[in-house]
């Protein structure tokens, strides 16, 4: 019985130990949700894959920051994209602290196919970087676009910011200080490129408002108390000097470049999606929407819109290409 005892100790040990870690270092809880993420992201990715449209034009890793390991980027484009459609920009998910380009790659090579250049766009997770950097990032791999539309064939070089859970996020908040000058300076981000250059954005299952985060305790709250830890640099992200300026909706401007905003009736974010939209619809803003009845089946949770094997991911993507090729020329 002293094996069984012993095997007892080491466990309790154990958990001990992690729990310490947890509270001295927000590594344990980034490596879990990277480790969990990953796997979802892999599962999602592969289910897209025959989906993939044939006779796509592709750039790879292209560095929009040859000082910035991380600045790096890739293109998928039809033989011919129509005179005047935007070049839509995306940046991945991944709660801030995971993901990469490549997760997303399938989807936005399906929209390629349906007429546009895509741009996939990596950007430093946390805690390996700090809020603000992949603002800062978004902003340079901006300014590279708009002063290499012609040579990478990106047409008149307007852009479409989009991105899904915390890249919907990295887009939406580009876009406001983009727009909003007196916001950019509070972020501390200078915009590299003129406000009529954005013609929409295009925003999934984001989060706008981070006041409002993780104020149900449960598996969620240590999620999101373990990202902002991480995307802070401060154990309580209300210690972080700045760290409040994260949130977008407060911040949108009547400048702010025509949207659309979607989530899942069963995504915890919902009620982000649904504010921002009312807030940029106060400020008269243009915003197409895609949201759904709370007693829709089957239920829709985060990221729905990257099954396509499902109605709903395919009305969202349907819904999405139309508002965007809608954009034109201009607002």
């Amino acid at each position: 019985m002293k094996w069984i005892k012993r095997i007892g100790a080491a466990v309790l040990l154990s958990g001990a130990l992690l729990a310490l870690a947890t509270w001295i270092s927000p590594w344990p809880g980034v490596l879990l949700i990277r480790a969990v993420f990953d796997h979802g992201a892999d599962q999602a990715s592969a289910a897209l894959a025959p989906r993939v449209p044939g006779g796509l034009i592709v750039q790879a890793s292209i560095a929009y920051d040859p000082a910035d390991k991380d600045a790096l980027l890739d293109i998928y484009k039809p033989a011919s994209v129509p005179a005047g459609r935007p070049t839509i920009v995306w940046f991945h998910g991944g709660g801030f602290v995971s993901g990469r380009r490549g997760d997303v790659a399938n989807y936005l090579k399906i929209l390629a196919g349906r007429g546009f250049a895509v741009v996939n766009v990596d950007y430093t997770i946390a805690p390996e970087a700090t809020y603000p950097t992949p603002v800062r990032q978004a902003s340079r791999a901006l300014a590279f676009l708009a002063a290499n539309a012609r040579r990478l064939g990106l047409g008149a070089g307007r852009f479409v910011l989009a991105g899904d859970s915390a890249g919907a996020q990295i887009a939406a908040q580009t876009a406001a200080v983009t727009t909003n000058p007196g916001y950019a300076k509070a972020v501390g981000v200078a915009p590299d490129i003129a406000a009529d250059r954005l013609a929409g954005a295009l925003l999934f299952c984001g989060v706008y408002d981070i006041s409002r985060m993780g104020q149900g305790g449960g598996i969620l709250g240590w999620f999101v108390g373990a990202a902002k830890w991480a995307y802070s640099g401060r154990r309580d992200a209300r210690d972080a000097a700045g760290f409040a300026t994260m949130s977008v909706a407060p911040n949108v401007t009547a400048q702010f470049p025509p949207a659309f905003i979607t989530a899942g009736n069963a995504d915890p974010l919902q009620s982000q999606s649904v504010a921002l939209a009312a807030a940029l619809r106060k400020r008269g803003v243009p915003v197409a929407e895609l949201f759904f009845p709370a007693d829709h089946r089957p239920p829709l949770g985060h990221e729905y819109q990257f099954d396509l094997g499902s109605d709903a991911g395919r009305d969202a993507l349907e819904k999405a290409v139309a508002w965007a090729k809608a954009l034109g020329q201009g607002r």
